[in-house]
Formats: C-alpha cells, structure tokens, sequence
C-alpha cells in the first residue's frame, strides 16, 4: 500500500505563498505611507515657505510706506524690513535698470528728506566734488552704428532756493552728448566718447566711457544744492538691446539714490526664513518740462 506525500507539502508551499504576499503587501502599504509622510512633510515645508515669502514682502510694502525700519507679526509669520540709502556714501553708483533708447534715468546730487522726500542738504549730504565720470554700454560692444550714445542734462540751482523752499525758478540746465561712434559726428555733432571701457571699484564693466567732466565752470561749484541732479538719456541702441548706465564722481561722495530695503519673513516655528531686496529710486521731472514754457497766468503769443 502506497502513502501519499503530496498533502503536508502542499501545506507548506501554501503558507510560504501566504507570507511571501504579505511581505509584499506591506513592503507597498509601507511605501505608500512613507511616501504620503514625505508629501505631507513637503507640503508643509511649502506653505510655511510661502507664508515666509508672503511676510518678507509685506515688509517691503510696509517699509515703503513709513520710510523707516519696521517689523511686525502677520499671523503665524513676522517680518523685519530694514531701509537704507541706495548707493548712499559711494563714489560711484550703477543704476540698477538697463534703459532703451529714449529713456532717461536721474543721478541726485542732492539728499532727499527721508520723511517728505523734499529736497534738502540740511543734517543730509549733498555732492559738492570736482569732477563726474558717464559710463555705458555692455562690455564688448562695438562702437558701430548700433552702440548707444547718452545725452547728460544738468540741472543746476543757481540760487539754492529749490533745495531751501521748493522754488526753482532760477534752475537752469546744461548739457553735454557723448558717442562712441565717429561716423555719427558729422550728423549729431556730438563729443567723441572713449571706447577703451569703464571699470567701477565693486568690478561693474562697460564698453564706453565720457572721461572725466570737470564740474568746476559751474558758477556756484561747491556750494550744497546748486548741482541739483543729471538726467542721463540713452540714443540709438536697438530696441531690442537696452542700456546700462552707471557715474563716478570726484572730490566728494554721492547721497542716497532712493531707498534700499532688505526685508526678512520668518514663521512662528522658524522652520522657514525667506530674504527679499527691493529698491524704489527717486524720479525727477520728465524731459519734456525741459522746452514747456510756465506762466502763473495766461500764456499768448
């Protein structure tokens, strides 16, 4: 008589099948988990990360209003924002946007109040040196017919008395035009500009430069708020190619630009620190004042 062996066997196969699919099915039900931990964790990375975010600009906004260092707590989230003068102190100051052609940018040698935003020199620095240096243009630009070319109006306050009491009747202005491109001279008649480059102390390059302009034929050179600001203008660059500007001066120091502000958002739990910079620069008056006549009363002709 034969013994049949087949059966406990079976029964062993059996359970081993059992244990292999659970240790499957947990190695997945694990995975997932981990995986939903890991998504769960990210996403609350990312919302505490955007509230950091969302703080440090209303820092900003905030710093912009009241003019003046601030902090505050939003919520779950603060921010400390933190202004300073733009370029304050400096020798030399590269404006922080590329122009196109036909637009103009204004360099203040003249402080402005931190609270009103008047012009003053009083307890404020005001540029009083000898000498201004124009560079422009990107750094290996060819001095051909599709380089740029500035224009620098001068504005000058002979009696100071826009600076003392916002009256500027006896402003005058002055200009000077400079291009690298000699071919051009005989139809602008502008001055020949150095093509041999410009370098700034903090390593900024650009492809031309004016030289140095001595400041002193101004009547009223070195008294505080006579040089009010230049507006510097940039010509002929393609559309398509904008301009970057930047001045060195000297004999003195130029004042604040506009405003700086650095401002720092930072959750309650401090898991996340988010850092924005932001600048506001102080405009002037458009070019087109510069020919508009100005009659208290009526105007005829």
């Amino acid at each position: 008589m034969m013994k049949n062996l087949s059966g406990p066997r079976e029964k062993g196969q059996a359970l081993l099948v059992v244990l292999l699919s659970m240790a499957v099915i947990l190695t997945v039900v694990l995975s997932i988990i981990s995986r939903s931990i890991t998504d769960i964790s990210l996403t609350s990375y990312s919302e505490d990360a955007l509230r950091a975010f969302s703080a440090a600009e209303a820092g900003v906004e905030r710093a912009l209003i009241v003019g003046t260092d601030v902090s505050e707590a939003i919520g779950d989230a603060s921010f400390i924002a933190n202004v300073s003068g733009l370029g304050e102190g400096s020798s030399f100051f590269n404006y922080p946007v590329e122009i196109y052609s036909g637009e103009s940018v204004y360099i203040w040698f003249v402080s402005h109040n931190p609270t009103t935003g008047a012009l003053t020199c009083s307890g404020q620095p005001c540029f009083t040196g000898n000498s201004a240096e124009f560079c422009w243009g990107k750094p290996g630009t060819p001095p051909d017919d599709s380089s740029p070319a500035i224009e620098v109006s001068y504005l000058i306050d002979m009696s100071q008395r826009g600076v003392l009491n916002g009256n500027f009747v006896d402003a005058l202005i002055g200009r000077s035009v400079h291009d690298p491109n000699s071919g051009r001279q005989s139809i602008n008649k502008f001055q020949l500009a150095q093509s041999s480059g410009c370098s700034m102390p903090d390593g900024t390059n650009y492809a031309f430069t004016s030289g140095s302009i001595p400041l002193t034929g101004i009547p009223c050179y070195q008294t505080p708020g006579c040089m009010l600001a230049v507006r510097v203008r940039s010509l002929y660059n393609p559309v398509s190619s904008p301009n970057p500007i930047g001045i060195k001066v000297g004999g003195g120091l130029l004042p604040a630009q506009g405003k700086l502000i650095k401002s720092q958002g930072t959750t309650s739990s401090q898991s996340s620190v988010r850092k924005i910079e932001a600048y506001r620069t102080f405009g002037g008056p458009a070019p087109i004042f510069d020919a508009t006549v100005f009659s208290q009363g009526s105007v005829s002709k």
